[in-house]
């Protein structure tokens, strides 16, 4: 039985309600899973842990600056074991941008750190016009716009391929 760490980077809550499918496809294979928030991960006896996975949202653009923060502190743990990254967006609704070879955000994070993870995942995310704060909602329907996406200010759509959720949470399983 392995202990798997699957530390988590979210927005709007999507990121974990992914961390919870794989944390359930994994815990099937009989292996231990946390989860943990990125914020609170330094709070976590990091060497205890077989595995680490990291997922982070995508806002603007951009990941988060703490998941950097911490992927440059950890490197060498990262490293010592077998280790996996997942990116979600929204971007990655579609089919030419839905592979860790294919996504632009995924693409460019992964030049801005040394680290090189051995598996590798894109999953859509969730858009969820009510939820947003007003600024948001207005400058992500902006964006959607430009990228030929839903506008419709009450819209609620998931974009999220679950059985490609499950498929990545085999591979950490038998990672």
């Amino acid at each position: 039985m392995s202990k798997i760490l699957i530390i988590y980077s979210t927005t709007d809550g999507h990121t974990l309600k992914i961390c919870r499918v794989l944390k359930e496809v994994v815990e099937r294979h009989g292996d231990a899973v946390t989860l943990s928030e990125i914020g609170l991960a330094e709070q976590v006896e990091l060497p205890a842990f077989d595995k680490i996975v990291i997922g982070a949202s995508i806002r603007y653009g951009k990941h988060s600056r703490s998941v950097l923060d911490f992927i440059g502190r950890h490197q060498a743990l990262l490293e010592s074991r077998p280790n996996a990254f997942f990116s979600v967006n929204i971007v990655a609704r579609k089919p030419e941008k839905n592979t860790p070879e294919t996504n632009p955000y995924l693409r460019k994070f992964l030049r801005q750190i040394t680290w090189q993870p051995r598996l590798l995942a894109v999953f859509a995310g969730r858009l969820d016009y009510p939820s947003y704060r007003p600024v948001d909602r207005m400058m992500i329907r902006l964006i959607m716009r430009l990228t030929h996406g839903p506008t419709a200010p009450d819209t609620v759509v998931e974009f999220t391929d679950w059985p490609k959720v499950e498929a990545f949470g085999q591979r950490l399983a038998e990672m």
